[in-house]
């Protein structure tokens, strides 16, 4: 049996010593980009390690908070993600492809959210919550995409999911950033 598994790496802020692959729209991953070794017992073609990081700093004034920045990126990581080449394809390539951008849809949605948030001293408070409801989110959606695709066998439902996360990505194009 084929799986093809997916690893969500959720940090608090970027690590500079790990490579990392910043989210782009004009770029696509490549079997190239996956650079560990397979694990010869595991089952699955393939293993996309990927991850929304994000950091944020608040400016206070008198004990209040005035002011705060946030960064949020979705990144793909080259060291902790894998595959077989004697049984990987274009098709599984598309597959771990749709998970980094369900990667890159859920830090959208998290900049939109951080977007609503109006300034007080529970900023702090209200970005780790956000933090915590989107990555839930975001494996759920994971789980759920791979579970509907088969690990990509389902050729059909991967092509509906292709089409639900493209469409996505354009509802929050206003919340991507630019490379």
């Amino acid at each position: 049996m084929i799986r093809v598994f997916l690893i969500l790496c959720c940090f608090l802020c970027v690590q500079q010593d790990e490579p990392a692959i910043a989210w782009n729209t004009s770029y696509k991953l490549s079997w190239t980009d996956f650079k560990d070794k397979p694990n010869p017992k595991m089952s699955a073609v393939a293993v996309t390690a990927s991850g929304i990081t994000f950091a944020f700093s608040v400016n206070t004034l008198d004990d209040q908070v005035v002011s705060f920045t946030s960064e949020v990126h979705a990144h793909f990581y080259p060291e902790k993600s894998w595959y077989k080449k004697e049984m990987a394809d274009t098709h599984v390539l598309e597959h771990e492809q749709l998970h980094f951008d369900i990667t890159e849809l859920h830090a959208r949605k998290f900049r939109q959210r951080i977007d609503q948030i109006k300034i007080s001293n529970r900023v702090p408070d209200e970005l780790r919550a956000i933090h915590d409801n989107i990555n839930k989110a975001l494996s759920q959606m994971q789980r759920t995409y791979d579970s509907e695709t088969n690990y990509s066998r389902n050729v059909e439902a991967q092509a509906k999911w292709k089409i639900y996360v493209t469409k996505a990505l354009k509802t929050y194009s206003k919340y991507k950033l630019d490379h």
